[in-house]
């Protein structure tokens, strides 16, 4: 498939509305990348679909700018629009990213940013409990789902809990690790979620834009009774959700 071909369009006629013409064709596009193609094919080029469709260039940047908005499509500069993957959807659950990965039939990977013993932020060494100039373990990883990038992790963990942290295979859930290897599995935590935009540094990490909105996700997490890691996370927004289930106060 290459931007040029547009045989695989699906053969629907555009009306003049209602609906607008964006929406007509924003369906269309959302149809086809739901039954024909696949996670990350590329979308035919913004002329072809002008000309297959019969409408404006303003009608098909709306309807693919509406989709990129959504998570559906994703642009790579200089290459094209493809089609994204389906967002990870989180329940707001104790769970690993491998977790939640595995459970909805997404293979994790994760490629080690940075790694190093060394002295923690004060916010860090605060919920540890430690004396600041104790040196912390600090792991930094970009946390993929079928090969393509959803997160960072910016990871603290309790060096008096977990001093060798470092030596085990950390490309894999080091929730894990720290339950079997240290016996300190991960009880509970708090979260805090923000917005933010993605740095240069973060952008070229996740392969976004710069500017582009982010998930910030502060996670504080005790084995029992015991701070065991303070894990700043940011996630691409158009492959990750929060879904949570309320109920009201009695």
């Amino acid at each position: 498939m290459s931007e040029h071909d547009a045989s695989y369009l699906l053969p629907r006629e555009i009306t003049e509305g209602p609906p607008p013409k964006h929406a007509q064709l924003r369906a269309i596009l959302e149809e086809l990348c739901s039954t024909v193609l696949s996670s990350g094919d590329m979308l035919p080029g913004e002329r072809a679909i002008e000309d297959f469709y019969g409408v404006s260039r303003i009608t098909v940047r709306r309807a693919i700018g509406d989709l990129v908005a959504e998570g559906r499509l994703h642009r790579i500069r200089g290459k094209g629009t493809f089609v994204a993957p389906n967002p990870l959807i989180s329940r707001m659950e104790l769970a690993s990213f491998s977790a939640e990965m595995a459970t909805q039939g997404v293979r994790a990977s994760s490629r080690i940013l940075s790694s190093e013993r060394a002295p923690a932020p004060p916010e860090v060494t605060a919920f540890f409990g430690v004396d600041p100039r104790q040196p912390q373990i600090h792991l930094r990883r970009l946390r993929l789902g079928d090969d393509q990038a959803y997160s960072i992790d910016d990871a603290w963990y309790n060096a008096d809990i977990a001093p060798n942290l470092l030596e085990n295979d950390v490309y894999r859930s080091v929730y894990a690790i720290l339950a079997e290897d240290y016996g300190a599995p991960v009880t509970h935590a708090e979260q805090t979620v923000t917005a933010v935009s993605a740095t240069r540094r973060v952008a070229a990490e996740l392969d976004v834009d710069p500017g582009t909105a982010l998930l910030h996700v502060v996670r504080q997490s005790l084995a029992g009774d015991r701070p065991v890691e303070w894990c700043a996370s940011l996630y691409r927004s158009d492959r990750y959700r929060l879904h949570s289930h309320i109920a009201r106060a009695i």
